[in-house]
């Protein structure tokens, strides 16, 4: 699912959270190469899990600046 959207250009901008319960070196690995924006491992207790939800809920809510979603038919504009 993330390569597909990561692939197509209307959703490649959509930031992806990998949420999950492995710790494995070569999944992080292979999220990053498929340009997953957040790799994070759920903890295991309920409380915490929750927790950690929330705060990636205020991450992407308060912190991080998104680059605006173009109307359809609107060009993205590239750097000069």
């Amino acid at each position: 699912m993330l390569a597909e959207i990561k692939v197509d250009k209307q959703l490649a901008i959509i930031p992806v959270v990998v949420l999950t319960t492995s710790t494995s070196e070569q999944d992080v690995l292979r999220a990053q190469k498929l340009k997953a924006d957040s790799y994070i491992t759920k903890p295991v207790e309920f409380m915490r899990f929750l927790d950690v939800v929330r705060e990636v809920e205020s991450f992407h809510l308060f912190v991080v600046t998104l680059t605006p979603v173009p109307v359809s038919g609107d060009a993205v504009l590239a750097d000069d």
